[in-house]
């Protein structure tokens, strides 16, 4: 079920009402009920295996309680292999046996063949992170193990955020789970607060992010016919487009937890604005980055270590963090590049401060902090090639091309409404960009959401934007055929 889809649109508003009114002690049921019919709108059988990793990591955390703690690691070490051999069986183990085979026609020996048929779960890497974060909390005494299998089993699947995040942590998310029969639902503001988040999603999603997929798409898939100009255009569009189909989703999770009055954390912070790569992983799918942090770079011995093993546990986290993207070596690249450029930043860090000296450069001045922001975006867009790409081999070759295939007249020959979109919806798109960008300017200097900024403004102005969105949703939302909702890019990890 997706948020944009015409069955979202009618089973939220059922189930807010619903647990709105119903007696506090059936809210925690209703939602979990909610939440796993929700999941299961993707295929039933998927709620098997988000039950087997609740069960776990569940009773993981029962166990721990007054072990000793010798006990208690090889109960975290046995809740993450299990939980792990699941995520590798469904996500995994086709990458593995086609690199296995490979690797077996080389060498001129028989290959293996497939034993199985598995279809990837929709979510199953969110899910499975969420709970194993539950089991380290527990085991590092940060949270206290949850007796209550039906309050637990709704951290782990609850439904806003359960597909594509954010990747709660229990302290945050349980915690307002067993608050649940105290909480005071009916709060105006609140609730259209998060039904304004959730507008500004559906806008994000399906007026900026599904249209300029339109872009992305057609020079991806024919790279080879396009030159410098329409592969610039290319990977900025996906830039763009990766970042809004994202957000937005997280945006919508957020509008539509705060409804039911939970706050779940911030995902994205106007990433594009950051002035380096290490502030990028600052601002972007912050869940999952300070995840990485805390569970894996964290205990590898973080910075607080000699150079080069610094050096090594960020280039551990990102290579894992790409692969937790996909099964393909084309996100392992993308992680490895965002690595290696920490490491670069770091050893280079010395000699930029000494250029700045002997320049007499400007460094708290706006020229040089836009200057910043565009080299960071600059290097995340080219990291996001691979990220896109099909193949290695098809993220060489778009490279090549653009640095080989120079076209600078297409800036002024109109090529760029021939990339896939008309001119009026080009300029639709670049309407939708600027609301963006002003959107992101108002976060990134008042360090204000929508919402609250809309709140601290006169009623004609906040109404104003509010049609002005849903009119724009309405009109020129991206729609499939038969107004099929388009899939979010991160459903896929």
């Amino acid at each position: 079920m997706l948020f944009n889809s015409l069955q979202f649109g009618l089973f939220f508003p059922i189930v807010v009402l619903l647990y709105l009114i119903m007696p506090r002690k059936m809210r925690c049921p209703w939602l979990l009920l909610a939440s796993y019919f929700f999941y299961m709108g993707w295929n039933p059988k998927y709620a098997v295996l988000i039950l087997t990793s609740t069960v776990i990591t569940w009773l993981s955390g029962l166990l721990m309680d007054k072990s000793s703690q010798k006990r208690k690691k090889l109960i975290v070490a046995a809740s993450f292999v299990s939980n792990l051999s699941i995520l590798f069986l469904f996500k995994y183990f086709d990458f593995m046996l086609a690199n296995v085979n490979k690797a077996l026609s080389l060498l001129r020996l028989t290959a293996v063949e497939k034993p199985f048929d598995v279809l990837l779960p929709v979510g199953i890497s969110f899910y499975t992170f969420q709970a194993l974060s539950y089991t380290v909390d527990v085991y590092r005494g940060t949270m206290k193990p949850e007796r209550n299998f039906l309050r637990y089993a709704l951290f782990v699947s609850f439904f806003p955020q359960l597909v594509a995040g954010p990747i709660e942590r229990s302290e945050n998310l349980l915690t307002q789970i067993q608050d649940l029969p105290r909480k005071k639902l009916w709060n105006y503001d609140r609730i259209a607060g998060g039904l304004i988040l959730m507008l500004w999603g559906l806008f994000q999603k399906m007026v900026i992010a599904d249209r300029i997929a339109v872009l992305a798409d057609e020079i991806f898939n024919n790279y080879q016919m396009h030159e410098w100009f329409g592969l610039s255009v290319g990977a900025i569009a996906f830039a763009l487009q990766i970042y809004c189909d994202f957000a937005s989703y997280s945006t919508i999770a957020i509008g539509a937890a705060q409804v039911m009055d939970f706050r779940l954390m911030e995902n994205f912070d106007t990433p594009y604005f950051a002035k380096s790569i290490p502030e990028f992983w600052r601002r972007w799918h912050i869940s999952l980055s300070t995840w990485f942090r805390d569970y894996l770079y964290i205990p590898l011995g973080g910075s607080r270590c000699s150079k080069w093993k610094r050096y090594r546990n960020l280039m551990i986290t990102f290579l894992v963090s790409g692969l937790w993207h996909g099964a393909g070596w084309t996100y392992v690249a993308w992680g490895g590049i965002h690595g290696l450029y920490q490491v670069i930043g770091y050893e280079l860090k010395g000699l930029r401060n000494w250029a700045d000296r002997k320049l007499r450069t400007k460094t708290d001045c706006l020229s040089y902090k836009l200057g910043q922001v565009m080299i960071t975006f600059l290097l995340t867009d080219f990291a996001w090639i691979f990220f896109r790409s099909n193949s290695l081999g098809d993220a060489f070759a778009y490279i090549g091309r653009m640095f080989t295939r120079l076209d600078f007249w297409s800036l002024f020959n109109g090529e760029l409404y021939e990339l896939g979109l008309t001119r009026p919806e080009i300029n639709i798109l670049l309407l939708g960009l600027l609301l963006l960008f002003l959107v992101d300017l108002i976060r990134y200097f008042y360090k204000e959401r929508l919402d609250e900024f809309l709140s601290g403004q006169n009623l004609w102005f906040r109404w104003g934007v509010l049609l002005f969105l849903i009119a724009a949703v309405a009109v020129f939302g991206i729609y499939g055929p038969e107004y099929d909702a388009k899939q979010f890019i991160y459903f896929q990890f």
